[in-house]
């Protein structure tokens, strides 16, 4: 796996890098690999016990590690101390590694541990909120609209916890009951923030009190994550959806219960304050959640103007190609709400434009995998299938989200979408949303990681990823999938603008404390995107800070190396080796990446 590894990261058509080294260059490495790569597993397998539903999630919760089936995260704040704790000994540990002593892809394994582990670590300074370990949902909020394990759990279960024999169907019992600890150790967190003055905004503490009434419910019976064990265990001996029910009457509507009062008694204090600078030390958390979100240093002011003037080069396109569609009167914002409203472009409203848009999607996605021998030397399989969120969680998620399945392909990847309402979401719009969040953007993407050592697919850069997935929208435009519908580009350049706004309107709210109100009507004017979609994204800014602005500057990165690529390489640049080189190297922070393109660069020249 490593060779094969090595071969396809360090060059394509014959230029592997592995062969510019004697053999006795690359020996020379051998036990400092050893040793490097040693300490990498045990880190990895310490991370799946911290956080066992990773392990399902990749479809690795067997064998030996078959008691992780059982288990959840411990979210209450001694599980957050043992966390910390495993960050701070992992570091401790890499930092007495010899680098000079590494070949160059385990020194690169090295250093993304160290970067994630290290910028996590720092976010555990802070003693409040969420720190995302290996991935991208930071926040200052312990539970929220879309922070929480009455959001997590239920969802986890339902979809990537298999239920194949009893001893599966044990291991959700057993689920169950850790679901009910997780919840009382995130009230007992709530309460902890709460004492330090950090406490949701009103508005967002009114989404999830809806939401977690909806997963309370009235009838326990009914509750989708004791039905979902119910039929899938019947036939099998015993009755594990009684079990379940009794659990969830007995232990998770108490806990449920418990958490609602907790910020029911939050909400009565809360203000409309919707930035972090509220905070005693609101500046600083943002400086690092910004980091966190960018892997870059870029100050609140650099990338609220970087936003500006991306924005105003994209909707420059826009214009010219408005203009060719009759759209000629009025800000490009305003000429996208009108198209928008198009009744060549929207769906039918309730269950029948719901099943309309699930076959749009999954049309477009079926085009886009056909088109992938364009863009790569080396493919994987895109396992995809589209899923309509869960409806409790709809409310205060965001328009869609993706990511892969297992390893072993046992659980395909999904592609949630927001469907509370059609109107959210348009015909010319749809398909730049399939080719960023499944074929080629995180589902296709995230197979890939598959091929790494595990701890690398274990951990993900958020400007990497969301870079990733913009620059797959704009790999489907370069193959050629709006040639024949302008309507179509234009959603696509809408949707690089939308993410051009979130570095001006996430900046705005935490460093220029805008309110929630001036966020949305900029919003709406600048891009015309729907007053009921930017609502639900300003929230998620409110509550994820930094996250949103990974996006573009992650793909501003991604063209920039290939710029670099492009005018060192000349005629020896191939648009598919360049694309195998970002996506084989897997998910790593933007200065590691830039180390990634040198070395295809070396290879190609060699």
């Amino acid at each position: 796996m490593r060779t094969t590894r090595r071969q396809l990261l360090l060059g394509t058509a014959g230029a592997l890098a592995t062969t510019a080294l004697p053999r006795a260059a690359n020996a020379l490495f051998a036990d400092g690999d050893a040793q490097a790569e040693a300490l990498l597993t045990r880190t990895a397998e310490t991370f799946l016990t911290l956080y066992p539903e990773t392990a399902t999630s990749l479809g690795i919760d067997k064998d030996a590690r078959a008691q992780l089936k059982h288990q959840l995260a411990d979210r209450s704040p001694e599980g957050q101390g043992k966390i910390a704790a495993h960050l701070r000994q992992t570091l401790a540990d890499l930092g007495k590694l010899d680098m000079a002593t590494l070949s160059p892809l385990t020194r690169t394994d090295v250093e993304v541990v160290q970067a994630s582990y290290s910028t996590a670590l720092e976010g555990f300074a802070f003693p409040y909120g969420d720190v995302a370990v290996g991935s991208w949902r930071n926040t200052p909020y312990v539970v929220v609209q879309n922070v929480g394990a009455y959001l997590d759990v239920p969802r986890m279960l339902d979809t990537d916890h298999q239920v194949n024999t009893p001893e599966d169907a044990e291991a959700y019992l057993d689920r169950l009951e850790s679901y009910a600890d997780q919840l009382d150790g995130e009230t007992e967190r709530l309460k902890i923030a709460d004492s330090q003055g950090v406490i949701a905004p009103d508005f967002l503490l009114d989404k999830a009190l809806e939401q977690l009434k909806l997963a309370r419910g009235g009838n326990t019976a009914g509750w989708g994550l004791v039905t979902s064990l119910a039929n899938r265990s019947a036939g099998m001996e015993g009755d594990f959806g009684n079990s379940a029910w009794m659990l969830a009457n007995d232990k998770i509507a108490p806990a449920l219960d418990r958490q609602l009062a907790e910020l029911e008694r939050q909400r009565a204090r809360a203000t409309s304050d919707a930035g972090v600078w509220k905070f005693k030390d609101g500046d600083a958390y943002y400086a690092w959640a910004l980091h966190a979100g960018t892997t870059t240093r870029m100050s609140p002011q650099e990338v609220h103007q970087m936003g500006l003037d991306q924005l105003a080069a994209i909707q420059a396109e826009m214009n010219t190609i408005l203009k060719k569609e009759g759209y000629s009167q009025g800000s490009v914002g305003a000429r996208m709400e009108a198209l928008a409203k198009d009744p060549r472009f929207t769906f039918a409203e309730g269950d029948t434009g719901r099943a309309e848009i699930l076959k749009f999607l999954n049309t477009r996605i079926t085009d886009i995998r056909s088109r992938m021998p364009q863009a790569f030397d080396t493919l994987v399989k895109g396992n995809v299938e589209v899923r309509r969120l869960p409806p409790e969680e709809e409310p205060g998620a965001p328009g869609a989200y993706g990511g892969p399945g297992s390893i072993d392909g046992t659980i395909p990847g999904k592609f949630w979408i927001n469907l509370r309402s059609t109107s959210l979401h348009t015909r010319f719009s749809l398909p730049d949303l399939a080719y960023h969040e499944a074929i080629p953007g995180h589902v296709w993407q995230g197979e890939y990681t598959f091929k790494l050592p595990l701890v690398r697919s274990l951990l993900q850069f958020n400007a990497y990823s969301e870079g990733w997935a913009l620059y797959a929208e704009q790999l489907a435009d370069e193959l050629g999938v709006y040639a024949d519908n302008p309507a179509e580009k234009l959603g696509y350049l809408q949707s690089l603008g939308f993410r051009a706004c979130r570095l001006v309107v996430d900046t705005g709210l935490h460093a220029k404390r805008w309110t929630r109100k001036q966020a949305i009507d900029w919003f709406v004017q600048a891009n015309g995107s729907s007053e009921q979609e930017v609502s639900g994204e300003v929230d998620r800014y409110c509550s994820w800070p930094g996250q949103a602005c990974g996006y573009k500057v992650g793909h501003s990165e991604i063209n920039r190396l290939r710029d670099r690529a492009k005018a060192a390489l000349g005629p020896r640049y191939d648009f598919k080796a360049f694309n195998d080189a970002v996506v084989l190297g897997g998910n790593v922070p933007m200065t590691v990446l830039g180390r990634v393109v040198d070395r295809h660069i070396a290879a190609r020249k060699a």
